[in-house]
């Protein structure tokens, strides 16, 4: 994971690329059975559908990623995120730029909740 998370830093992506991208790989350990993910991410994707082009560019306020953080929010897994995200920061102490952003996400539950909606939306529209 440390090698990992010293080419994020020597890529140096733009903020809420960077955030998507820990997320998601944090978010690999929040559990969340298949029969309620499945049909949460069907209305999340509905919902970008109806605001325009369903293969635009997602963001961080998003509202189809409302929709799905929403859907999907309890404490067990908030914490578990939260438990992935500070594991993380842990391994990015001499990177700056990640161990930053691993700090705004998780004095921010609301702002890591949300992406971590989104990086699940994003990759169920890049299967696609």
């Amino acid at each position: 994971m440390r090698d990992w998370l010293e080419q994020l830093e020597a890529a140096r992506p733009a903020g809420d690329e960077l955030l998507a991208v820990l997320v998601y790989v944090a978010g690999k350990s929040v559990a969340i059975g298949e029969d309620e993910l499945a049909p949460a991410i069907r209305r999340a994707l509905f919902v970008h559908a109806a605001g325009g082009d369903p293969h635009r560019e997602l963001t961080l306020d998003a509202r189809a990623g409302e929709t799905l953080a929403a859907d999907l929010d309890s404490g067990e897994r908030r914490a578990e995120l939260g438990r992935a995200l500070a594991a993380l920061r842990d391994e990015a102490v001499r990177l700056p730029l990640v161990r930053d952003a691993l700090g705004r996400l998780l004095a921010d539950t609301e702002l890591a909740w949300r992406t971590f909606a989104i990086a699940l939306l994003a990759e169920e529209l890049a299967e696609e």
